[in-house]
């Protein structure tokens, strides 16, 4: 079995009188790290917030009937909580109310749309986020070599767990993530009858991955309007199907200001939403899947070794860019990511003036593990 880098996190938070909330998309691992965590625990309690029964248990529940439901458990794990109504409140009172007992949440999205927990729980949670298998998992797992061996594989169908574990079944497994994304999430929380705008949202941002993203572009691609567009890719966010990056200005008028750039958390639902999984030899996107794997996995880096970093791009109005920008205690650090590492580039003059004390360094694929994991 792979080891989650969020278990060694979780255990140094037990029994300190806060909730944990375990947030992440459908299908990361969140489910089956609880319960191989809390398999052989006879204090845990275990409760589908999916189930209608566990639903109606919460519904007008006094401490005191939840005391008497729990019992002499002293652990209660509540999975997929956003579908409680006022799941906020329920923890708090559960979190005030019942000492002794941890109680652990996870969500596939919901908590932030409607500050169903934040509002209520402000000082009385930990509050954490679990991805696709990582980069760092995965070398833990079978070391580096076979891990950088299988990046082809990974540039083309992901980290998914159950994909990771499936070989030949990827195709499948990742046509089905793709619409638990649409159906089960998005569209319940948005009340959203009719799924083609979205879908063709989520194409056109497979398409410009790497690129940035102008919203009325979108919008005139899509026949989507402006706000539509705006509300729906911040749903896409707190549902974990993508990620913004956004342009760094600070010392250089001719630094664009409000650009964006919008990544995927996995490279195997990118290319799922626009049905190509062609090998990595006949692509002609290469540049715009390195770059969103590599992003993508520095996010989890970060994440998971509890990193506090500012993230941006750089991009000046006469189109010299920069890939990434990572600013680390008061230093800022430049990357650029380039799939062939024979390829020529320029090392940002313009930049490293203007940030004086900033550093410069190309990515690629037999210098990655420098990037992903230190």
């Amino acid at each position: 079995m792979i080891k989650r880098l969020t278990e060694s996190i979780l255990q140094t938070r037990l029994g300190d009188g806060k909730a944990i909330i375990l947030m992440g998309a459908r299908q990361v691992g969140k489910t089956t790290l609880l319960r191989d965590f809390f398999a052989q625990n006879p204090d845990a309690i275990w409760l589908n917030g999916d189930e209608k029964d566990v639903q109606s248990l919460f519904e007008n529940s006094s401490s005191s009937r939840l005391k008497a439901f729990f019992g002499k458990k002293t652990i209660v794990v509540i999975d997929e909580a956003q579908r409680i109504r006022d799941i906020g409140l329920k923890l708090k009172l559960i979190t005030d109310h019942i000492p002794g007992v941890q109680v652990i949440a996870t969500g596939s999205s919901a908590f932030e749309l409607a500050n169903k927990v934040n509002e209520s729980l402000t000082g009385r949670k930990w509050e954490y986020r679990m991805y696709p298998l990582s980069f760092e998992e995965m070398v833990a797992h079978h070391g580096l070599l076979e891990e950088k061996r299988m990046l082809p594989h990974r540039l083309i169908y992901g980290c998914y767990p159950e994909v990771v574990s499936r070989p030949g079944d990827e195709k499948e497994i990742l046509k089905q993530l793709a619409e638990s994304y649409l159906y089960k999430d998005v569209l319940w929380l948005e009340q959203i009858k009719k799924p083609e705008g979205l879908v063709r949202l989520l194409q056109a941002l497979a398409y410009q991955v790497g690129s940035q993203v102008s919203y009325n572009e979108l919008s005139s691609t899509t026949g989507i309007d402006f706000k539509t567009i705006e509300r729906y890719i911040t749903i896409l966010e707190q549902t974990y199907v993508v990620f913004r990056l956004g342009s760094l200005s600070r010392n250089l008028r001719s630094e664009l200001k409000k650009s964006r750039k919008i990544y995927f958390y996995d490279n195997g639902i990118r290319n799922a939403v626009i049905a190509n999984f062609n090998p990595v030899e006949s692509r002609t996107d290469m540049g715009a899947l390195w770059e969103n794997y590599i992003v993508s996995e520095r996010m989890k880096f970060n994440e998971y070794n509890r990193r506090w970093v500012n993230s941006w791009y750089w991009r000046t109005k006469d189109q010299k860019e920069i890939d990434y920008v990572e600013e680390k205690d008061g230093v800022m650090r430049a990357f650029e990511f380039k799939w062939n590492p024979t390829r020529k580039h320029k090392t940002p003059g313009l930049f490293l003036n203007a940030y004086p004390g900033s550093t410069f360094t190309v990515v690629h694929p037999g210098n990655m593990e420098e990037f992903l994991l230190g």
